[in-house]
């Protein structure tokens, strides 16, 4: 069957490519962000990201140098604060100082749960730590919880389309890296765990192309 092409839609809500970015796909419900750490004040008259979804703070090891990513999920709360609360918080924290921007995703219908987002937070972090690209910031693995093969479905669609989004917004943590080893046909290097300036534990990549 031939591929067929995607139509995603960029808007540079800031007039610039280095500044906010809103992403959507054709036939998608989904709606997705890329939000430099310094212009979160400048969300906060939006709505969608006070809903529920799924982030990703991207930064850089100040002990390694390597790129590292944090993958986390955030509830709509009763006082309608959600994603962009969660992601002030981080931005308070001095144990997440190495974050530069944020990718976040929820939906154009509100339509994300506890369930949704708890089983898309473990997929993304079970897709990272395959890809073994980025060193991994989570202290503990997400849980997926108890979905119906029908919802399941359904989320393995939207984690479909979040891939060809999150590379469209130039972070490639779902694609998995080739080992010089594999190349040469030698034994592959094994990622070692190393741990964070807060004591949980992360993984290291080897060296790759």
């Amino acid at each position: 069957m031939a591929v067929r092409g995607k139509s995603i839609n960029l808007f540079l809500m800031d007039g610039e490519a280095s500044g906010r970015i809103k992403c959507t796909l054709a036939n998608w419900t989904g709606v997705a962000y890329r939000i430099p750490r310094t212009a979160l004040d400048l969300c906060k008259e939006r709505n969608d990201l006070k809903q529920s979804g799924v982030y990703f703070l991207f930064g850089t090891s100040d002990q390694t140098g390597n790129n590292v990513v944090y993958i986390g999920q955030a509830g709509a709360r009763k006082n309608g604060e959600g994603l962009l609360y969660r992601l002030q918080e981080h931005k308070r924290n001095p144990d997440k100082d190495y974050w530069t921007e944020a990718v976040v995703f929820t939906t154009s219908n509100n339509s994300f749960g506890q369930t949704e987002i708890s089983y898309l937070e473990n997929r993304f972090c079970g897709l990272a730590l395959a890809a073994n690209r980025y060193d991994i910031k989570n202290g503990i693995n997400p849980t997926q919880g108890n979905i119906t093969e029908e919802k399941e479905s359904e989320l393995e669609e939207f984690v479909d389309y979040a891939r060809i989004v999150m590379g469209t917004l130039g972070h490639k943590v779902f694609e998995p890296l080739i080992s010089v080893s594999a190349i040469s046909g030698s034994a592959p290097a094994h990622s070692a765990p190393y741990h964070n300036r807060s004591g949980s534990a992360t993984f290291s990549h080897p060296s790759a192309l």
